[in-house]
């Protein structure tokens, strides 16, 4: 223990001078070993608790989940800004309580070993949307595969994708209804097993290799009596938010969560509270979550989302993000829809 504390001392000493922007960062040595890394970032005692979620010895698994496509900037929606010359922000919001009669909010998918994270985060934020706008009418679950595996312009499957393409995917051609894998939810349940992004879960080990992109089957599963193009759910429009944070939380509080991307960075995988803010300079591909809301927490500002690695990584599947600094670009694409009706 002694010889512990002694090293990481050192570690410390020989990095204190390392500030990027008033950032420590992990020393470089450190970046494949977690549990130094843990330690360190602990050590710091900024704003954000590290400990094991992942697997997370070979990097190269960490980026198999991250799915936004490297030319995602290309891909983006039109823009809609929304008048706030009028709108009071309070000092914190949480969809799941504004809206406590949608479900979906409060939940946490798997998106197993597939890099579908650009999938996952627009369903997820469309189907919360389907709730809030219907006054809790059409609670529904859609689903991720019929993004995954039927959106044609959507980029490359589990190898990435483009989030404003699946928003214009739901508007032009719809999206069936899906829940869990190896559920009877929906026409197309998620066809990719759940598994542990992490060390002694319940799930079983994720497979460390990329799954083939599941086959587009437009059918629904057997058992499911309703017709794959009834079962279809649109949008009205989709569009990107303005990257400033009044419009991003003007969106919210109105439409309800949205989808956004940013960077991973290989400290972000052992986020366990707190508010997330990196740590090193390691960066390890572009990822994509749902933002439900904001709030303050021992001063740091910061952004609620809700990840797609199960509710055993990180804060029970959500994590805290620093806002108001673009931190690892939460608060450079973000996009959003209407639902249809």
């Amino acid at each position: 223990m002694v010889k512990s504390v002694c090293l990481l001392l050192a570690f410390v000493i020989g990095v204190w001078g390392d500030v990027l922007e008033d950032r420590y960062l992990v020393p470089v040595d450190m970046d494949n070993f977690p549990d130094k890394m843990i330690e360190y970032i602990n050590y710091l005692n900024t704003t954000w608790q590290a400990g094991r979620n992942l697997g997370y010895e070979d990097p190269r698994y960490v980026r198999t989940l991250l799915g936004v496509h490297p030319n995602n900037h290309k891909y983006r929606l039109p823009e809609i800004e929304i008048d706030t010359s009028n709108v009071q922000i309070p000092d914190h919001f949480d969809s799941r309580h504004r809206w406590h009669d949608c479900p979906t909010i409060r939940e946490i998918r798997d998106q197993g070993s597939c890099g579908s994270c650009w999938a996952f985060g627009a369903v997820e934020a469309m189907s919360d949307r389907h709730c809030i706008h219907s006054g809790a009418k059409n609670i529904v679950h859609l689903a991720a595969d019929d993004v995954l595996s039927c959106c044609m312009s959507c980029g490359s499957g589990c190898n990435g994708g483009f989030p404003g393409a699946a928003w214009s995917y739901w508007v032009h051609k719809g999206i069936v209804t899906g829940g869990n894998y190896d559920s009877d939810e929906g026409c197309m349940p998620y066809p990719i097993k759940a598994c542990d992004h992490h060390v002694n879960g319940t799930l079983g080990p994720c497979d460390k290799s990329i799954p083939p992109t599941p086959r587009c089957v437009r059918m629904c599963r057997k058992g499911y009596n309703v017709d794959f193009a009834d079962d279809k759910h649109y949008g009205k429009k989709s569009y990107s938010v303005p990257s400033n944070v009044t419009q991003i939380q003007v969106e919210i509080m109105t439409n309800g969560p949205v989808e956004a991307d940013f960077t991973v960075y290989a400290d972000f995988p052992l986020y366990k509270s707190g508010v997330y803010q990196r740590h090193t300079d390691q960066a390890l591909g572009g990822h994509a979550i749902r933002l439900l809301g904001w709030g303050v927490e021992k001063g740091v500002p910061y952004w609620l989302a809700a990840n797609s690695w199960n509710t055993e990584w990180g804060d029970k599947g959500f994590f805290k993000i620093l806002r108001g600094s673009d931190e690892c670009g939460i608060e450079d694409d973000v996009v959003a829809g209407i639902p249809r009706y």
